[in-house]
């Protein structure tokens, strides 16, 4: 029986086919992917493994599309198992819940990457799954995803026109690196997470301290080159697998008639409306009357499939128009040129209650922006498998249904939200203070409530004026701009577009958002619809981009220029000191009695915690007499008594020999009978009370930490009496 069990196990091993490809990423350090061994069973499947960190990453896409479908319905999600660190999840049920913001905001990076590169016309249900299965706390998983998500649709039939991959490029000591270390990233001055294919870039995002946008495009390049050998890995591990077909499909209906009719009926209309420079509803309607007249001439038998396909052609005129009239005659959908953004106002200290607020509007895009200032209990804690920890800043992005005009439930921020929230968080994260100079929690909310393109650079703005009116000194004002791009591949014609509508974000072919100080540029995110942008381009955007962010800026600044000197009146209040670390048990108390007692009657919240040897306090309270009792205890508790200082004691005994008066909590000293004036007492009886309160001079500290009192020397000595004075 042995026997046959052993043979099984081998014969099961024998079944398991792995195809390994592994790559050096030009340092030294080796990437492994491999196939055929685990979820065979999926379209594709590829372990990655850099190190310690392995990622499974599988792919499975249906046969045939959904009747009706015009799109790819992508779905990639990745998701960190907890024991892949070695941790037991949080929470009552104590597993893997829905997908943190962290995981949400890697998945939204794999999903930008790949989903230009399928087919325009694949529109078959497809799930991209990534799982970070092990990991080396030192190598961060997010910078394979993207290899992996592709090496897995390498090694399947589905149609893709890739590989792609991502990287993560850091300047750090002034060296551009690939993928380095969590460790390093402390001392970077920029990162960006770069995808792209061979031959193009696809999707750029990241932060940056202040850089040129030379630095930038050199850090791009540098990043496409690594991308290029994991690309050809790619490849040649697909052609091990023998999986280089592709799979056959046809999931679009055509009725070339049909589009012929519905360009003759309604192009010269659509142009006409895209060319009449009117508002973002007023042209809604206009198209949708445009398409509805069209539709009376179909008649009333008309089946689905012409209703759908003449919908879609009309979309594809919609398309062409705007296009064409920007390419042609330089004009756009609201009448601008190529270079000019929207007119802006905005207002701060609108909210009266709030900490800080603005309102930004730029065109039909506005953002009411509120700053909280909280205590060091505010902080938001991460309990990822991967990064955990807490953040003293956090920023909210809301996109409710009536920004657009649209009926929609509220069931929380989606994807999008986080994704928006998280490049506005990064770009305001680099101008803010230390904690020295700002010992608060902030929390700033962004609440959309219109929009019409370039939301998230709209909440930028608002951010900063708000940081600025709640008194917060950043160390630059950030502005931001969505920056997009028409091209035509068979004239060779493009434009480059300054502050773009959320029209000319869908029928466009990038959505570039630079966001910068006057001294440089802070954050980005780029993602391409198109096969390739050329350098040129991208250096014309990042120019133009430049003019636009400092127009940006300078209409900011004619509202509020620096930070307010001080904290709103309302605004709570910090004190923070710094005690030796010996009584940090002693403000705590046993079981926390001490501070708890502190808190309940001053009305004042303290956190204590132990930094490079030293006990930091805070001590946080919305008034001004909550926090100096607070403050008074803490230092009464923690005080060391200095020789020479004066301090008022309370009389804690009394014997023949003097009185111990205790001069600080827990600290007594002796009060002899010859220091309590300068003339003699004989005796105790009568000279104190236990309780009284005595004024007294600390005059020494022997060496087993004994004091020495005096109330002598704080009274006048008397003068010495005359010989005639004395008879």
């Amino acid at each position: 029986m042995r026997f046959k069990d052993d043979q099984r196990i081998r014969e099961n091993n024998m079944s398991y086919n792995a195809i390994k490809k592994t790559f050096d990423i030009g340092d030294g350090r080796l990437i492994e992917i491999e196939t055929g061994k685990l979820a065979k069973q999926a379209d594709g499947s590829v372990v990655v493994k850099m190190g310690g960190t392995m990622l499974l990453a599988t792919v499975v896409s249906a046969q045939e599309a959904k009747p009706g479908t015009d799109f790819l319905p992508l779905s990639v999600d990745y998701q960190e198992k907890y024991a892949a660190t070695g941790r037991i999840p949080g929470g009552f049920l104590r597993r893997e819940a829905r997908l943190s913001d962290y995981e949400i905001l890697i998945s939204r990076l794999v999903d930008r990457a790949l989903r230009p590169l399928f087919p325009d016309d694949y529109h078959a249900d497809t799930q991209v799954m990534i799982s970070l299965i092990s990991a080396d706390k030192d190598i961060m998983p997010d910078a394979l995803a993207g290899l992996a998500a592709s090496a897995a649709i390498a090694v399947s039939d589905i149609p893709f026109n890739g590989p792609i991959s991502e990287v993560r490029v850091a300047k750090i000591d002034d060296k551009l690196i690939i993928n380095p270390l969590l460790s390093e990233l402390e001392r970077a001055t920029l990162e960006f997470i770069v995808a792209g294919s061979a031959n193009d870039i696809v999707m750029v995002e990241g932060e940056s301290k202040e850089i040129s946008e030379e630095e930038m495009i050199e850090a791009i390049a540098f990043a496409h080159q690594a991308i290029k050998i994991q690309v050809q890995a790619q490849i040649e591990l697909a052609q091990l697998v023998g999986r280089t077909e592709k799979r056959v499909y046809n999931h679009e209906s055509n009725n070339p008639e049909l589009k012929e009719r519905v360009y003759a009926a309604t192009y010269d209309s659509v142009y006409e409306v895209a060319k009449s420079g009117s508002s973002k509803k007023e042209r809604s309607e206009k198209f949708a009357d445009i398409a509805e007249a069209f539709a009376l001439t179909l008649g009333e038998d008309v089946d689905d499939e012409t209703v759908f396909l003449a919908k879609k052609y009309f979309h594809d005129v919609q398309y062409d128009a705007v296009r064409n009239l920007i390419l042609n005659e330089g004009i756009r959908l609201d009448g601008r040129d190529v270079r000019t953004v929207r007119p802006i106002w905005s207002e701060v200290d609108y909210l009266p209650a709030a900490h800080g607020s603005a309102i930004f509007t730029r065109g039909e895009t506005q953002s009411l922006t509120s700053v909280t200032l909280g205590a060091k209990d505010d902080e938001q804690m991460i309990d990822g498998a991967f990064i955990n920890g807490y953040s003293r800043f956090i920023l909210h992005y809301n996109f409710p249904g009536f920004s657009t005009g649209e009926v929609r439930p509220n069931r929380g921020p989606g994807r999008r939200e986080v994704g928006h929230g998280n490049l506005a968080m990064r770009s305001l994260k680099q101008v803010l203070p230390g904690q020295e100079e700002n010992p608060y929690t902030i929390r700033v909310v962004s609440d959309i409530l219109e929009s019409n393109g370039s939301s998230s650079m709209a909440t930028v703005c608002a951010g900063t004026l708000a940081l600025m009116d709640a008194g917060v000194k950043i160390t630059s004002p950030v502005s931001g701009i969505a920056m997009g791009l028409i091209t035509d591949e068979k004239t060779g014609k493009y434009a480059v577009l300054s502050d773009i509508l959320g029209d000319e974000d869908h029928l466009g072919d990038m959505d570039f958002k630079v966001t910068g100080t006057s001294n440089g540029i802070v954050a980005c995110q780029m993602d391409l619809k198109i096969n390739g942008l050329k350098w040129e381009v991208l250096k014309e955007a990042l120019s133009q981009a430049k003019e636009a962010r400092l127009h940006i800026l300078n209409e900011m600044l004619k509202t509020i220029a620096t930070p307010r000197e001080d904290y709103k009146a309302h605004a709570p209040r910090i004190v923070s000191l710094s005690i030796d670390k010996e009584f940090i048990g002693a403000i705590i108390g046993p079981g926390g009695k001490i501070i708890q007692e502190m808190q309940r009657e001053t009305g004042a919240t303290i956190a204590i915690e132990e930094v490079g040897g030293k006990g930091i306090v805070q001590v946080f309270a919305d008034n001004k007499a909550a926090i100096d009792a607070a403050v008074g205890r803490i230092k009464a508790i923690a005080a060391k008594p200095e020789v020479g200082e004066i301090y008022e004691g309370k009389v804690k005994s009394i014997m023949p020999f003097g009185a111990f008066v205790e001069i600080m909590p827990g600290k007594d000293g002796l009060l002899h009978i010859s220091e309590i004036d300068w003339k003699r007492y004989e005796t105790m009886d009568g000279v104190f009370e236990v309780g009284e309160i005595v004024k007294v001079k600390l005059l020494d500290i022997d060496k087993q930490g004994k004091l020495k009192l005096s109330r002598k020397a704080l009274l006048p000595r008397p003068e010495k009496k005359t010989e005639t004075e004395n008879k």
